[in-house]
């Protein structure tokens, strides 16, 4: 399935191949990246929700929670708009067999506002990129049969949704998911350009307060159903889908002491239903090396989140968080995800608010993920390997 280097056959015996050959690599190297930490999902979208580490369930507490648990938009004190906006830098060293990435650095944007329209019901609207990064092994990596190659890919979701307080204990709430992703690549032998796909999806959510000092949050996603990307190519028309995972996340948060909140979440995240098999559509008759499906061989994966924070004086909160996720690509999978590499699983996390005034606040997040390298069981020992490091900004205004 590998393209043959170029040094061993001639411009024009490669020339009917490339179709095969770019689609071999696309569905080998382009599963979802590791622009996101529990395999390809972000822990947060905010500074706020990353400084918890992604524990943010049962108790939200900027508007951007409308893209994680919409229900807690009824939970901010907001008398008429709150506005967040933000955006993460994220640093991902990653190797195959000891080889770099050349591309260690991503801009992760994240923003969402809510408006209160009346005294149960909350409206909003929010953007995030839940994951968008690639590889660049410009030069050839120390893996049999792997040639040079770069990618790039995107995902973004816009959604817009409502919050509604049933009583002083439950709110609900929900949004739309309209969303976007992108995906690009280029070897020596070949390039596809940038292709870009449309898709939309459901999020649900709840928090219920149980008394004073304990409430419970969950939130549920469907499988976000995206277009297919399409390539047309010397052998004929390739194409592929792929949908982002359903999700279920559950917390329960506990205020101690005033000024203390602990929360614990859990979320389950159903990747072998989108990232078992990947289906590649063929031309009529085509009998070249691209197979019928790819089997990245994804699991399920169960993550566990926990966070802290505490205010100090009515200005400044800080907060801290660890997250654990076991990698959904296990040794038996490492040959099929040479361009996923998405393999951590421990993060650490940090983070502050200040407010500045009674409408104006800044926040700051870092989160490490400690590194993680898995080695093939099957076929070829090789090795990839991951660590992270992510920083959140975030202005929030409210009135």
């Amino acid at each position: 399935m590998h393209a043959p280097h170029p040094a061993r056959e001639s411009r024009a015996a490669r020339a009917p191949r490339a179709g095969a050959i770019a689609l071999a690599a696309a569905a080998l190297l382009v599963a979802p990246h590791a622009g996101a930490t529990n395999g390809d999902q972000m822990l947060g979208l905010s500074a706020i929700q990353n400084g918890m580490a992604g524990a943010v369930v049962a108790a939200p507490q900027d508007a951007v929670t409308l893209l994680v648990n919409p229900a807690g938009m009824a939970e901010l004190a907001t008398q008429e708009v709150r506005f967040d906006l933000g955006v993460g830098f994220l640093n991902p060293p990653r190797k195959i067999n000891g080889n770099d990435s050349d591309s260690n650095l991503y801009m992760m944007p994240a923003g969402a506002v809510n408006f209160r329209v009346g005294p149960k019901l909350v409206v909003g609207m929010g953007l995030g990129g839940l994951s968008g990064m690639g590889v660049d092994f410009a030069d050839t990596v120390g893996a049999p049969g792997l040639q040079a190659v770069v990618t790039t890919k995107q995902f973004f979701k816009v959604a817009p949704g409502f919050a509604y307080r049933v009583s002083d204990r439950l709110a609900l709430g929900a949004t739309i998911n309209l969303n976007y992703q992108s995906l690009a690549l280029a070897t020596p032998a070949f390039s596809l350009p940038q292709n870009q796909v449309f898709g939309w999806g459901l999020t649900a959510g709840m928090v219920w307060h149980l008394n004073d000092a304990v409430q419970l949050g969950a939130s549920w996603s469907n499988k976000q159903r995206m277009g297919k990307f399409e390539w047309n190519t010397p052998d004929g028309r390739f194409a592929m889908r792929m949908d982002a995972p359903q999700t279920l996340a559950v917390g329960v948060a506990f205020r101690p002491m005033q000024g203390l909140l602990v929360e614990a979440d859990v979320k389950r995240i159903w990747f072998s239903d989108v990232l078992d098999r990947v289906a590649i559509e063929r031309p009529a008759g085509y009998a070249g090396a691209i197979p019928p499906a790819m089997p990245f061989g994804w699991s399920d994966q169960t993550v566990v989140a926990l966070g802290v924070q505490k205010d100090l004086g009515d200005r400044m909160q800080l907060r801290a968080g660890f997250n654990y996720g076991k990698s959904p690509i296990g040794p038996e999978d490492v040959n099929a995800n040479f361009g996923s590499l998405a393999v951590v699983e421990k993060h650490l996390a940090l983070g502050l608010t200040r407010r500045f005034t009674d409408r104006i606040s800044g926040s700051l997040s870092w989160v490490h993920a400690f590194d993680n390298r898995v080695t093939s069981s099957v076929g070829p020992a090789n090795t990839i390997e991951l660590k992270q490091n992510i920083v959140n900004f975030q202005v929030a205004y409210q009135y």
